[in-house]
C-alpha cells in the first residue's frame, strides 16, 4: 500500500537519520522530535486533533509514537486504504484497552464476570460479515424511518424544558439524554436505570480509550463491571419475550435461525457496546456540531433561514469536527504505508479526524463550508466492511436537533466558557456546552404556529439537491430575442465559488419544484459574479418561462453548483469551439479562457438570425478573426463537414447546441481520434427505466463485503441506498456525474451522457443512477 500517486507530497521516511539516533522505532528508524512528543491524551490533541497533527500530515504522514507504542497514520488516502483492507489491517484491537490496567483493576473486572467479546466493531473475517449481514436490516433507511417520530417528540420535550430560561447547558439538558433514550429504544432496552447507564457508558469509554490514573482504575473497573452485569440482566429479560421491537430482540430472533452466527456471548457484548455506540458518539457529534455552527454565525444564520441546508451542514460538521477522532488497527503482515515499512504485529492509530482535514481530499480543508459538495467523503463513520452501521440514525438525530434549535432558538449564542473533554484517543465531545439567548425574543411567542413546522429528514447521505446558496439578480437585460442575460451576486457581497469554463449551475424556479441547468458565460476570473443567459422555450416545461417572469433585478434566487462535466483541455494543441443558439453560453467562456491563455482556437457560432444570437457583437469584438458567425437568414451557414474533414490528433473540439447539430458533428468526427469531440448535454432519456425491458443483475460491493440484487424495476442507486451504502447523487438522469462509482469487474451498459467514449471503453466507472450490468450479468464495485 502506498500514498496516492497523484500526491506531490513527500512519502517514505522524511527524518534525518544522522541527526537522531537516541530514540528508535521498532524498525530501527529514528523517531523525530515531534513524533516523540506526540501525546493523544494531552490538551492539544483533545481540543483539536487535526490541528495537533498538522505537522504530520504535511511532513511525516506515518510516524511511530514511543509514548503510545503505536504507528500513527494521518493522511486520507492511506487511512481509507487501511479501512478497505481489513485482512492486512485487522480491527481486532479497536476495543482493546489503550492503557493496560493494573492487577487490582483486573481483579475487580473478573469479580463481575466481565468477558467482553468480539463485536461488529472489532471482529475479523470470516466471522464478521455473516453477522453483519444477518443483523443489518434494522439499520436500513426504510426501517429507521419508524424512529423519526420518537426522536422528534423527545427533542421537542427537552427543548420545552429550557426554552424560557435564556441559558442552558445543551449537553446536560438535552444532547446526552435524548440520544441515550433513542439508543435504548433502538436496542429495545427499557428506560429505567438511565442514570446508571450514563455513568457506566462513560466508564466504558475511559476504560477502553482513555488513560485513567492508577487510583482511578479500580473505580472505573467497578463501573464497567456493573455495566456488564446490567447489560446481561436486560438481555435475560428480553429472552423471555423476544417478539418486541428493538435491535436486540431482532438479534434474539435471528439467533433462532442462525445460532452459530448470533451467539449468547456475542449478544451480551453487543448489548454493552451498542449502548455506547448508539448513544455516546451521537451525543458528542451533536455537541461538536452545534458548537461549531455557533462559532460560525454566518453558517448558523444560513441554516436558520434555509433548513434544506441542514443535512449537508451535518455532514460538514462530521467532517470538520466529528466525534470519532481515530480508530485502531493491527498489521497482520509486513506492509508499507506511504513508503514507511510497518512490521507484522504493529499497532496503528489511524487519525480519521486528520484525514478529514487532508488538503489532498478536501479543498480548503480547514474552511468550514456547509455547502461543501464532498463533505460526505468524511471518514468519521469509517469506511468499508466495518463502517458504522448506525451512521444514518446519528444523521437523523443531528438533523432533528438542528431543525428544532434553529426554528425555536435562532438567536442562540455560545456563552463564554472553557471547553473540556474526557481524555481519550478516539471519541471526543465537549463535557458541557453552555448557550444563552434572550428568552423574550423567542420566535414562538409571536408566532406559535411555527411549532407545527416540520422539515423532511433525509435518512442517508445528503443529496446535492439540498446544497443550495442564495444569490441576488444584480441585473437582467435582454441579450437577444427571447434571451435574458442575468448577473447573479452573493447577498452579502462575498465572493462566489470559483469556476472553470464549461461549468453550469442549477437554478431553482421558486416553489414550482422545477430547477434548470444553465451554463456560466461570464469571466471565470471574476469571483464576484455569475452570469447566465436564459432562452425562453415556448415548448418547454415551464422553467424558462418562470425565469423570464421572475428573475428580475433585485430578485432572490437559489442555486446549486457550480459543477463542471464539460471541462476544456487547456493542454490541447488547438481548439475548435462550436456553438448553436443558446449553446454559446459554455462555449463563450471557453473562448475567453483560450484567448487569455494564448491558445490556438477557432470559435464558430451558428444561429437563425443575428437578432436571436446572444453576445454576438461582444464575441466578435473580443475574438476578432478567430470568431466565425454562421447566420442562416444571411446565407452563411456553417460547413462543418469541410471544417472537420481532416482529423488532427492535437485538436480538441467542443460543441454545445441543439441535438441535431451535435448529431451532425458526431458524424463529421467519426474518423477523428476517440473523444476528440466533447459535447454538453442538458437533457437525457437514456437512463429512463422501463422494467419490462430491463434485466435484474447482481452487484458485489468489494469494500463492504455485501452482495446486492438489483431488480428490473430499480436502479443501482436505489439498491445501494436501500442497503445503507452512501452514494452522492443529484440529477438522477445520467447528466451530472455525481453518482459515479468505481467498477472493478463486469461489463457495463453505460446510459449516461457524462463519460467519454474512452472512459466507457475503459469500463472502470459507471453512473449508479442509470447505468446497469450488461445482459443481467454481475458487476463488482469498489464500495
Amino acid at each position: 500500500m502506498s500514498q496516492s500517486p497523484s500526491s506531490s507530497r513527500p512519502s517514505g521516511c522524511p527524518i534525518d537519520h544522522a541527526a537522531l539516533a537516541a530514540m528508535q522505532s521498532p524498525t530501527g528508524c529514528p523517531v523525530s522530535a515531534r513524533a516523540a512528543e506526540f501525546d493523544p491524551f494531552g490538551d492539544g490533541y483533545q481540543q483539536d486533533p487535526p490541528e495537533y497533527v498538522r505537522w504530520a500530515r504535511d511532513q511525516e504522514p506515518v510516524f511511530y509514537s514511543p509514548k503510545l507504542g503505536y504507528w500513527v497514520v494521518t493522511r486520507y488516502e492511506d487511512i481509507k486504504a487501511i479501512f478497505r483492507d481489513n485482512l492486512t489491517f485487522s480491527p481486532s484491537i479497536a476495543l482493546e484497552k489503550i492503557t493496560p490496567t493494573g492487577p487490582e483493576a483486573n481483579a475487580v473486572l473478573a469479580s463481575y464476570g466481565y468477558a467482553m467479546n468480539r463485536t461488529l466493531v472489532n471482529e475479523d473475517e470470516p466471522a464478521h460479515m455473516p453477522r453483519r449481514r444477518v443483523l443489518m436490516d434494522p439499520f436500513t433507511p426504510d426501517e429507521l424511518k419508524h424512529h423519526e417520530p420518537m426522536v422528534r417528540r423527545l427533542t421537542r420535550e427537552y427543548v420545552d424544558r429550557f426554552i424560557n430560561d435564556g441559558r442552558a447547558d445543551l449537553v446536560d439538558q438535552m444532547l446526552w439524554e435524548v440520544p441515550l433514550t433513542v439508543a435504548l429504544h433502538f436496542l429495545g432496552v427499557p428506560e429505567e436505570d438511565m442514570d446508571l447507564l450514563r455513568q457506566y457508558s462513560i466508564a466504558h469509554t475511559v476504560n477502553t480509550w482513555g488513560r485513567p490514573k492508577p487510583e482511578e482504575q479500580v473505580a472505573v473497573a467497578h463501573a464497567v463491571g456493573n455495566f456488564w452485569q446490567l447489560a446481561g440482566k436486560i438481555l435475560d429479560k428480553m429472552r423471555q419475550d423476544p417478539s418486541g421491537p428493538g435491535w436486540m430482540q431482532y438479534g434474539l430472533r435471528k439467533q433462532q435461525t442462525h445460532p452459530d452466527v448470533v451467539t449468547d456471548s456475542y449478544l451480551h457484548s453487543m448489548m454493552m457496546a451498542g449502548i455506547v455506540a448508539a448513544h455516546e458518539t451521537t451525543a458528542n457529534a451533536s455537541a461538536n456540531a452545534i458548537k461549531l455552527l455557533l462559532q460560525h454565525p454566518d453558517a448558523w444564520r444560513e441554516i436558520c433561514e434555509d433548513p434544506d441546508l441542514i443535512p449537508n451542514a451535518v455532514e460538514e460538521c462530521l467532517r470538520h469536527n466529528g466525534s470519532v477522532a481515530a480508530w485502531r488497527r493491527l498489521a497482520t503482515r509486513d506492509v508499507e504505508i506511504a513508503g514507511v515499512p510497518i512490521p507484522a504485529g504493529s499497532k496503528l492509530l489511524i487519525v480519521t479526524s486528520s484525514a478529514n482535514h487532508d488538503e489532498g481530499q478536501f479543498a480548503d480543508a480547514d474552511l468550514f463550508d456547509i455547502r461543501r459538495e464532498n463533505a460526505s467523503d468524511q471518514l468519521t463513520f469509517g469506511y468499508g466492511s466495518h463502517q458504522c452501521m448506525g451512521k444514518n440514525l446519528a444523521r437523523m438525530e443531528m438533523q432533528i436537533f438542528l431543525e428544532e434549535l434553529t426554528r425555536r432558538l435562532p438567536h442562540m449564542k455560545l456563552s463564554e466558557q472553557a471547553f473540556t473533554y474526557v481524555p481519550n484517543t478516539s471519541f471526543r465531545g465537549p463535557e458541557h456546552l453552555w448557550v444563552e439567548w434572550d428568552a423574550t425574543q423567542n420566535p414562538e411567542l409571536a408566532s406559535p404556529e411555527l411549532l407545527n413546522d416540520q422539515h423532511p429528514v433525509r435518512i442517508g447521505e445528503p443529496s446535492s439537491h439540498a446544497i443550495t446558496r442564495p444569490v441576488i439578480v444584480q441585473s437582467a437585460v435582454e441579450a437577444a430575442d427571447g434571451i435574458v442575460r442575468l448577473r447573479l451576486v452573493s447577498p452579502d457581497g462575498k465572493p462566489l465559488p470559483r469556476w472553470t469554463p464549461g461549468s453550469h449551475i442549477d437554478v431553482e424556479c421558486g416553489d414550482t419544484g422545477l430547477s434548470r441547468q444553465y451554463s456560466l458565460c461570464g469571466d471565470p476570473a471574476d469571483a464576484g459574479v455569475f452570469e447566465i443567459a436564459v432562452l425562453k422555450e415556448t415548448e418547454g416545461r415551464g422553467g424558462s418561462a418562470w425565469m423570464h417572469a421572475n428573475a428580475v433585478a433585485g430578485a432572490r434566487l437559489r442555486i446549486r453548483g457550480p459543477r463542471n462535466h464539460f471541462r476544456m483541455n487547456e493542454a490541447a494543441g488547438k481548439l475548435i469551439l462550436i456553438a448553436g443558439g443558446i449553446g454559446i453560453t459554455p462555449i463563450s467562456a471557453m473562448a475567453r479562457r483560450a484567448k487569455a491563455l494564448g491558445l490556438d482556437y477557432q470559435l464558430h457560432y451558428s444561429g437563425r438570425s443575428r437578432a436571436c444570437m446572444a453576445m454576438l457583437d461582444e464575441l466578435t469584438a473580443l475574438h476578432g478573426d478567430r470568431m466565425h458567425a454562421h447566420v442562416k437568414d444571411e446565407g452563411t451557414r456553417a460547413d462543418y463537414a469541410a471544417l472537420l474533414s481532416q482529423p488532427d490528433a492535437s485538436t480538441q473540439i467542443y460543441a454545445c447546441g441543439p441535438q441535431g447539430l451535435l448529431d451532425a458533428l458526431a458524424g463529421c468526427c467519426a474518423s477523428w481520434p476517440e473523444d476528440a469531440l466533447r459535447v454538453e448535454h442538458f437533457h437525457s432519456t437514456l437512463g429512463t427505466l422501463d422494467p419490462s425491458k430491463e434485466q435484474a443483475f447482481e452487484v458485489v460491493l468489494k469494500d463492504s463485503g455485501i452482495v446486492l440484487n438489483v431488480s428490473a424495476d430499480q436502479t443501482l442507486l436505489t439498491a445501494l441506498r436501500g442497503a445503507n451504502i452512501d452514494v452522492q447523487s443529484d440529477c438522477e438522469e445520467g447528466l451530472c456525474g455525481s453518482c459515479e462509482v468505481r467498477v472493478l469487474e463486469g461489463k457495463i451498459d453505460h446510459r449516461d451522457v457524462v463519460l467519454t467514449r474512452a472512459e466507457r471503453d475503459a469500463n472502470n466507472k459507471m453512473m449508479a443512477c442509470c447505468s446497469r450490468a450488461c445482459g443481467g450479468g454481475k458487476v463488482v464495485l469498489e464500495l
